[in-house]
């Protein structure tokens, strides 16, 4: 795909990060576009309204464009993500057996595609991913920054962690 395509499927990746922002969950949103273009899963984070560790953006996602297939393999799908995936999000891209994934902001904390570890083109695993990263990068990480500060502000109450 172009890099304009992949900007236009970015964008609609981040019109589920600014969702997640207005839920006041942290702002990372993903699709998963089929073979055709098709947009088969969308997904944004859920974790603080889940309290789930696993209700990452990325794999509600996948879930349900395996859900769309019929089919746990995502061959031939590509994933648009904001924020570069963890090492949980990029093994299950691997597992998935996905094609491509697309992110657009690195993540030096947690991010397993290139910041921390490249976890999705490891030659000892069965299958490897192909990556472009830096799609819509300074929007991407413009909304994260701008969620956290809001919190510092007090502008965005912080999630409550007591349950």
């Amino acid at each position: 795909m172009d890099d304009a395509t992949h900007h236009a499927y970015m964008e609609l990746a981040l019109e589920e990060a600014r969702i997640a922002a207005s839920e006041g969950e942290v702002p990372v949103g993903a699709i998963v576009v089929d073979p055709d273009g098709t947009i088969i899963g969308r997904g944004r984070n859920h974790r603080e309204a889940w309290q789930d560790p696993t209700a990452h953006a990325e794999l509600l996602a996948m879930k349900e464009a395996a859900a769309t297939l019929g089919s746990w393999r995502l061959v031939d799908c590509t994933t648009y993500v904001t924020l570069e995936p963890c090492p949980m999000c990029a093994g299950t891209m691997v597992n998935a057996r996905l094609s491509q994934v697309v992110f657009g902001a690195r993540d030096p904390k947690a991010g397993a595609i290139r910041s921390l570890f490249t976890l999705v083109e490891d030659e000892r695993l069965n299958h490897r991913v192909e990556v472009v990263e830096g799609i819509s990068a300074e929007e991407c990480g413009a909304i994260l920054t701008d969620f956290f500060r809001s919190i510092r502000e007090g502008r965005i109450k912080k999630p409550d962690k007591s349950h």
